[in-house]
């Protein structure tokens, strides 16, 4: 897969871990599978962590050792766990290896311990106000940053553990983007979510 994606001009692979048989996904076989799929990538390889939708979670000795590969170059971590961010970052520092947070609730904290970024689904509906949020925290405006950030916690839950893809969708719709409908299984939010969503988003000044 990576290859085809290669193929229609992909930059960077961003590679889920493999969970399936999660309970024989040992740090060995994490490593062995990850290694693989980078030695044979023509782009490089990002490891991607989500363990809400895995049930795995990467263990932080196994991303350190990966970090030592030549063409994987950094994890987007979904987890929500900061001091396992820190200690990615703490761990990984001789290598040239980039963490990312994966969601915008905690992109203030993973700043501050030193990730370089995030990969955020919120920004599909608030991508100006994610992006003033990274300016704020690499300007050294913690106090700003944070107001920001706490306006950013409710609407970032709403549309990623809360209501999933289909608020995310409903949320671009009411911000001048294209949500579209939802693909099967996935199902329209109700009319009782639908107003839940706008509440999380009018409660902070979004709508």
């Amino acid at each position: 897969m990576t290859v085809s994606m290669a193929q229609v001009g992909a930059d960077v692979a961003m590679v889920l871990a493999p969970c399936y048989y999660r309970g024989r996904m040992s740090s060995a076989a994490l490593i062995h599978h990850y290694t693989k799929v980078a030695d044979l990538s023509p782009i490089p390889v990002v490891l991607y962590n989500v363990p809400a939708n895995t049930g795995l979670d990467l263990p932080v000795d196994t991303v350190v050792t990966l970090s030592q590969h030549p063409n994987i170059i950094g994890i987007k971590d979904s987890g929500g766990d900061v001091t396992r961010i820190g200690l990615m970052i703490h761990k990984t520092r001789r290598q040239d290896f980039q963490v990312l947070a994966g969601s915008a609730g905690f992109l203030l904290a993973s700043y501050a311990v030193g990730a370089v970024g995030g990969v955020c689904a919120l920004a599909n509906v608030l991508g100006a106000q994610v992006c003033q949020l990274e300016r704020l925290c690499l300007t050294g405006q913690w106090e700003d940053a944070q107001k920001l950030q706490l306006r950013l916690i409710e609407p970032n839950t709403a549309v990623t553990r809360r209501f999933g893809i289909p608020g995310l969708k409903k949320a671009m719709d009411w911000l001048g983007y294209y949500g579209g409908p939802c693909r099967a299984p996935l199902q329209e939010l109700s009319p009782e979510e639908e107003e839940e969503l706008r509440l999380d988003f009018t409660n902070n000044g979004w709508l």
